[in-house]
C-alpha cells in the first residue's frame, strides 16, 4: 500500500530512499500492488497481501475478526506461527512506517546513530511541531522558533538526510495533521512517537504511539513487539446533530472507562451511527483515546474516508481500498472484550476537567458543578485547535459561530487562540475566510505547531499560582501541562463549545438555552454551529514545507557539537552485573497521579529533549512526595539533608548507591515520552515499582533496561516507607511469568517480604541484562 500523495494530484515523496522527487504517482500492478518507497521491494506491503494474512489467521482461529485483528494479524511478521491471545502473548509485527516529531525525534535519531545502520528500512518522516513556542502570533512565533533552535533543526535536518528520513520543516504543521493529510490510509499500519499517533484511525488505520526506542527498532527492520491487544467495541448508533461534535463521543467514552480503561487494547468503533462523522471527525476521537490508555482506536472503512481520500488527493488509494473493503471492515458476529454503546442522537454537549480528562460534565451541568466545587467561573482564555481539533470542518464551525456574534457587534470575553494543524489548514481557512472571522472576534492565529496544548505558551495573563479557567480544544488536561500553572483549571471540549464560552466568558453558560448579550442590549441565542467537512474547493497547500532525503547521502554530515546544551551524543548504559540489586534506596514514593509530565515535565524543558544530562534535571519535579506532600522535595537517605529530586538521583549515583521509585496506579500515563525512562536510569535507577503502569511507560522502560515491576498485592504499596532499603531477588532466574521478591528493610530495623510481578518476555529479558535494547541490537549485529 502507498504511504499517502501530497496535494491534491500528486504524491508527496516518502521519507527514505525510493522515488526522486518527480515520480509523483502511485504505480499500481496487475495484483493491486502499490508503489512503496522502501529500500527493500519484496518488503513492500499491499492489499493483497494483509489480506492473505487474514486470511491465514482466520483459518488458524477460526472465528470472525474485528477490524482491529485484521490489520494487526494483517501485518504478522509470522502469520501461520505467531501464537496469538488477546491480552497474553506478545506479537512480533512489521509496521509499515514511522513517524517522529521533533521533541521525541531528536533522542530516537540519537539512539538510530547509535545503532551503527547507514539507512531506515521503513519509510520513516520528521515532524517539527513541538519547539514552537507560542507568545505574540504564527508568523512571529515561528521566526522566534526557527532562530531559537537553529541547532536542533539543523541537527534533525541533517540526520534525516543522512539516514532516508523525510523532514517536515517548522511550520509545516502537527504530525497527527499532516499525517493524516499524507500517510495514514485505511489497514495500514504506522507507529509514531507521539502518543497521540492513534489520530490516523479516522482513516481506518491501526497507529500507535511508541517511544523513541520503538521507532528505532522498526527502522532498523527488526520485528516490532506488541502484546496482542483486547478489543473494546463501541457501537455507535443514531446521528450527530445540533451543538453536539465528534469530540463528544470520546469525552463521553472517558468519562465511562476513565484514564486506564483503556490500557491494553484498542478501541474499535462501529455500528450505523458511523455514516453520520466525518472523516477528520473519527481522527478527533481516536486521537483523544489515548486519554483512556487505549493502544490505538481505529475506525472502519466508509465513503467519508474515501472522499477525504480523494480532497486529498489521493483518489486512487481510496478506489483500491474499495476492491478490499472486506477486509477494512469487522467480520460479522466478531467478539469484543467488552462493549460500550452511545446513542448519537442522544449525546448531549460534554465538557471534561480539571485536571484529568476523564472528568465528564454535560455543558449544560458544568456551571453549577463548577460552582459547588469552588472552580473558577470566569473564562479566562477560550483555545481551538491542535492535533485533536483543527481540522476544515472544526475550524468552519467555530467560525460559524464567530459569524453570529460578529453581525451582533459582540466579540469574545474571554481571550481566544486559534491554532491550525497545518499548513494546508491554515492556508485554506485564510482563503476562505475562516481565519479572518476567527480574528475579528478576538482570535488571535497561531502558529502552525501544538503550542499552548503541550505546554509551548508564554501566558502573561495570569500570574503562576493564580487561580483561573481556562477551555480548549485540546486532549490533555494535567495540572499545569498548558501554561506551567499548577492553579490553572483546564477543561477540554469541542471546538465548538470553546468558542461559545469564550464569547459567553463562564462555564455558567449552556449555548443550548441560554442567551448572550448585545451591546445595545438585546438578547440572541446563537444558533448551532454548522460547517463544511471539506472545502467545496481543494486545498491550498500553501507553503512547501518538505524536504525529501537525498538520494546520495554519504557526503552529508550530521554535527553533534560536544559543548552543545541542546544536543549530547549518548553513552551506551551499563549491562547487568548479574546479581540481585541490594539495598537499594527509595528516591522518591510517590502519592496519587503520576504522569509522564509529572516524570519528565514539557514546556520550557522541551528545549534539552536532545541532551540527557541536562533534561534529567527535569525527573520527578511534578511527582508529590507522600513523605511531606510536597514536589521536587526528597530527604537523601546519606546525609539527612532534602532536596530535589533529580539532586538527590545524582547524589545517590556518584556515591555508587542504586535507587527505586514507588508509586500508585496508572504510572506514566499520558505522554509517549521516553525521557521518562531515560532519565531515571541515566541518573542510577535500577526498578520502578508501582500498583499499575500505563502501557508506552511500561514498554519504555523495559527499552531502557530498567525493571518496570507491580506489587503482586497492590495494598504492599502501604507497607513501604520512604527511608527503607529494598533488594530485589530472584534476578538470575528471572524469566517470563514469574514473580520477583522484594526484600524490605525498615530503618528500625525490623524487615519483611513482598512479591512482585512483571511482564517481561524472554525478548525483553535480554534488553534487562544487556542494559537497554539498543545494546542487545548491537550485541546482535
Amino acid at each position: 500500500l502507498a504511504p499517502s500523495t501530497r496535494y491534491n494530484t500528486k504524491l508527496k515523496e516518502q521519507g527514505s530512499a525510493g522515488l526522486k522527487a518527480r515520480q509523483l504517482y502511485l504505480l499500481f500492478s496487475a495484483k493491486a500492488k502499490v508503489a512503496m518507497s522502501r529500500f527493500e521491494p519484496s518488503s513492500s506491503i499491499n492489499y493483497e497481501k494483509l489480506h492473505e494474512n487474514i486470511n491465514i489467521v482466520r483459518r488458524r482461529l477460526n472465528r470472525p475478526l474485528t477490524l482491529s485483528e485484521k490489520i494487526v494479524y494483517g501485518h504478522l511478521d509470522d502469520p501461520a506461527g505467531q501464537e496469538i491471545d488477546r491480552g497474553r502473548t506478545y506479537l512480533r509485527l512489521r509496521p509499515d512506517r514511522v513517524g517522529m516529531q521533533d521533541a521525541t525525534a531528536q533522542m530516537a535519531m540519537l539512539q538510530f546513530i547509535s545503532s551503527g545502520l547507514p539507512k531506515v528500512a521503513v519509510p520513516s518522516t520528521i515532524h517539527c511541531d513541538h519547539l514552537i513556542e507560542a507568545q505574540i502570533g504564527g508568523a512571529q512565533d515561528l521566526q522566534r522558533a526557527k532562530e531559537v533552535n537553529q541547532e536542533v533543526y539543523n541537527f534533525l535536518a541533517t540526520a534525516a538526510a543522512k539516514y532516508g528520513v523525510g523532514f517536515w520543516k517548522p511550520g509545516s504543521g502537527i504530525i497527527h495533521q499532516i499525517i493524516l493529510e499524507n500517510y495514514a490510509y485505511p489497514g495500514v499500519m504506522l507507529i509514531g512517537t507521539d502518543s497521540h499517533t492513534p489520530n490516523g484511525g479516522g482513516l481506518g488505520g491501526i497507529c500507535i504511539g511508541v517511544g523513541g526506542a520503538d521507532a528505532v527498532d522498526v527502522m532498523a527492520g527488526i520485528p516490532w513487539e506488541l502484546k496482542c491487544p483486547k478489543v473494546i467495541g463501541v457501537r455507535l448508533t443514531g446521528t450527530l446533530s445540533g451543538w453536539t461534535s465528534p469530540k463528544d463521543v470520546i469525552l463521553k467514552v472517558a468519562g465511562i472507562l476513565t484514564v486506564k480503561g483503556g490500557t491494553g487494547a484498542i478501541v474499535e468503533y462501529h455500528g450505523p451511527g458511523v455514516d453520520s462523522i466525518s472523516c477528520t471527525g473519527m481522527a478527533t476521537i481516536c486521537n483523544m483515546g489515548a486519554e483512556i490508555g487505549a493502544t490505538t482506536s481505529v475506525f472502519p472503512y466508509n465513503h467519508r474516508m474515501k472522499t477525504y481520500l480523494e480532497k486529498t488527493g489521493r483518489g486512487e488509494i481510496g478506489s483500491l481500498a474499495d476492491q478490499f473493503k472486506d477486509d477494512l471492515v469487522p467480520d460479522k458476529d466478531c467478539e469484543y472484550d467488552q462493549i460500550i454503546e452511545i446513542n448519537l442522537s442522544e449525546l448531549k454537549p460534554h465538557i471534561n476537567g480539571p485536571f484529568t480528562p476523564d472528568l465528564a460534565h454535560p455543558v449544560s451541568e458544568v456551571g453549577a458543578i463548577a460552582k459547588k466545587s469552588g472552580w473558577p467561573l470566569e473564562v479566562k482564555v477560550g483555545l481551538i485547535g491542535s492535533c485533536t481539533n483543527s481540522s476544515y470542518e472544526d475550524m468552519g464551525r467555530a467560525a460559524s459561530l464567530a459569524k453570529q456574534a460578529l453581525d451582533k457587534g459582540l466579540k469574545c470575553k474571554a481571550q481566544f487562540t486559534v491554532t491550525p494543524g497545518s499548513e494546508q489548514i491554515r492556508a485554506t481557512i485564510e482563503r476562505d475566510g475562516y481565519a479572518k472571522i476567527l480574528r475579528d472576534v478576538g482570535g488571535v492565529v497561531l502558529a502552525n505547531a501544538c503550542g499552548p496544548c503541550i505546554g509551548q505558551w508564554d501566558r502573561k495573563d495570569v500570574k503562576k499560582g493564580e487561580k483561573n479557567t481556562i477551555v480548549t480544544s485540546f486532549n490533555r488536561n494535567f495540572t499545569a501541562r498548558n501554561d506551567a500553572n499548577p492553579a490553572t483549571h483546564a477543561f477540554v471540549t469541542s471546538p465548538e463549545i470553546v468558542t461559545a464560552l469564550a464569547l459567553a466568558g463562564t462555564l455558567n453558560f449552556n449555548p443550548e438555552t441560554d442567551y448572550l448579550t448585545t451591546p445595545n442590549g438585546e438578547k440572541f441565542k446563537l444558533e448551532a454551529p454548522t460547517g463544511d467537512e471539506l472545502p467545496s474547493r481543494d486545498f491550498d497547500p500553501g507553503q512547501d514545507t518538505y524536504q525529501h532525503p537525498p538520494a546520495e547521502s554519504s557526503s552529508v554530515k550530521v554535527d553533534v557539537n560536544p559543548a552543545s546544551n541542546r544536543l549530547q551524543l549518548l553513552e551506551p548504559f551499563d549491562k547487568w552485573h548479574g546479581k540481585d540489586l541490594e539495598n537499594m534506596r527509595i528516591l522518591i514514593k510517590v502519592k496519587g497521579k503520576c504522569t509522564t509530565d509529572h516524570i519528565s515535565a514539557a514546556g520550557p524543558w522541551l528545549k534539552f529533549r536532545g541532551h540527557l544530562d541536562n533534561i534529567s534535571n527535569n525527573l520527578l519535579i511534578g511527582a508529590v512526595n507522600i513523605e511531606n506532600d510536597a514536589v521536587n522535595k526528597v530527604k537523601n537517605q546519606l546525609t539527612g539533608e532534602y532536596g530535589g529530586v533529580p539532586d538527590v538521583a545524582r547524589q545517590y549515583k556518584a556515591s555508587g548507591v542504586n535507587w527505586v521509585v514507588v508509586g500508585d496506579e496508572n504510572y506514566g500515563e499520558g505522554s509517549s515520552r521516553e525521557h521518562a525512562a531515560l532519565e531515571p536510569r541515566h541518573l542510577g535507577g535500577r526498578a520502578i515499582i508501582v500498583k499499575s503502569f500505563a502501557r508506552i511507560h511500561e514498554t519504555n522502560l523495559k527499552k531502557q533496561g530498567l525493571l518496570p515491576l507491580t506489587f503482586a498485592n497492590p495494598q504492599d504499596y502501604d507497607r513501604i516507607r520512604p527511608d527503607d532499603k529494598i533488594s530485589i531477588t530472584g534476578l538470575k532466574s528471572l524469566a517470563p511469568g514469574k514473580q520477583l521478591t522484594a526484600e524490605i528493610k525498615h530503618s528500625d530495623g525490623s524487615q519483611e517480604s513482598i512479591s512482585l510481578n512483571h511482564t517481561f518476555n524472554e525478548t525483553q529479558i535480554e534488553w534487562f541484562k544487556a542494559g537497554s535494547a539498543l545494546n542487545r541490537m548491537k550485541e546482535l549485529q
